[in-house]
Formats: structure tokens, sequence, C-alpha cells
């Protein structure tokens, strides 16, 4: 009985241990040529709209946002003006902890590189191309 205890435990403790979110997503981005390439500044990554911000908010917001807005969305995010008009918002949504009041995406949180590219493009002051 105690040798079972002991398995239960360190194979409850490996699991515990074992848990973490190591996607390769939140490091590389994929070029044009098809090849990864490690995001070391966003700027260089050359974030925009169309390239980058448009497939995050497609992915992430689309279901609710869109136009007409679904499940309680108070407004769409389907284009550039309205999602540039709110940016300051969505990067406080997107950046708030999955269960926090007023966290988005509401079926849990982004990855942590597409916040970050987020914030960069709205750092530098939300290029459409």
């Amino acid at each position: 009985m105690k040798e079972l205890k002991i398995l239960t435990l360190s194979c409850c403790l490996l699991l515990l241990q074992s848990c973490a979110y190591d996607s390769e997503d939140d490091l590389i981005i994929i070029d044009g040529n098809g090849e990864e390439e490690v995001i070391d500044d966003a700027v260089e990554a050359g974030i925009t709209y169309e390239n980058t911000i448009k497939a995050i908010v497609d992915s992430g917001c689309i279901s609710c946002h869109s136009s007409p807005p679904r499940n309680g969305a108070p407004f769409a995010l389907v284009n550039f003006s309205q999602v540039s008009g709110r940016a300051n918002g969505i990067l406080n949504a997107i950046s708030r902890q999955s269960g926090s009041p007023g966290a988005m995406p509401p079926a849990g949180r982004l990855p942590q590189n597409s916040i970050n590219q987020f914030e960069e493009w709205l750092d530098e002051g939300t290029p459409e191309n």
C-alpha cells in the first residue's frame, strides 16, 4: 500500500512539473520563403495590420466581433479602421490573465508572442500595410 502511494505521488509530481506552455509559435515566425525565423525585434518582422494583426484578430476575436457582432460582443473588429480605432482597449483586454474581468478572448489567453506583436504594432503607430 505504501508503494502505491509513493508511485501515485511520484506520478502526480512528474505531471505537475511537466505542465508548461512551450509553444514554438511564441518564439518564431515563418518568413515569406517558408523558413523559420526567430523574432528578436517585432519592428524588423514588419508588423502591420495586413501581414500580422489581421491574422491575430481573425483567429482570436472574429468569432464574436464579426459583422454583425455575436455572443454579446459590443462591436465588430473586421477591418483596419475598427481594429486600429480600438487598439489600446484591445491590447488592454488581451493582456489580462485568463479569467480576469474584461480578459479577451474569453476562451483563453492569446499566445504571448501575439500580444507582443499587437503591442509593437500599437507602439509603431498601427501601420496598415
